[in-house]
């Protein structure tokens, strides 16, 4: 099939609005899958969430965002394939200083190679660590501002 095919046209404008509505479908799928993937887990009962049991301890305010980076290999860093666990580590270890803790990574198929799931003090740490791993030129990464369930009953309380 040919660009023409799919898009009615060979707009360029209409080919990349079609990479973004595919690119949001992808998304949209991926947080669906998890949804159901939770759904029916009897442990998983975000309604009621026992926060008691949190790691937090008494009189300690903030838990810290959590965010979750979409990770490709640039051609450097697929050359250098084979060590990525190893910059992975050094990484973490780096970014420990910084307040920031990685929960998850996760090596993927398709159209990205992993998703990391970390937490940081702010938005601007977040964007400063994330920074400092895109400029070593191995990866570039997309990342998105990630809710618990009592973070997003706030935000729903401040909805008019």
């Amino acid at each position: 099939m040919n660009k023409e095919t799919l898009t009615g046209n060979g707009d360029p404008d209409s080919i990349g609005l079609m990479k973004i509505k595919k690119n949001g479908l992808i998304l949209a799928l991926c947080f669906f899958g998890a949804a159901l993937c939770f759904a029916d887990d009897p442990q998983m009962n975000t309604s009621k969430l026992d926060e008691s049991k949190s790691k937090l301890t008494a009189g300690t305010d903030k838990i810290n965002p959590t965010y979750i980076s979409l990770v490709q290999f640039t051609d450097k860093g697929i050359q250098n394939a084979k060590q990525t666990t190893q910059r992975v580590a050094a990484w973490a270890a780096k970014v420990q200083s910084m307040g920031v803790t990685i929960k998850q990574m996760y090596w993927t198929l398709g159209q990205y190679d992993q998703v990391c799931i970390f937490q940081a003090p702010d938005d601007e740490t977040a964007a400063s660590v994330l920074l400092a791993a895109d400029m070593l030129g191995n990866v570039r990464t997309q990342t998105m501002r990630a809710f618990t369930a009592s973070e997003m009953d706030k935000i729903l309380a401040k909805v008019p």
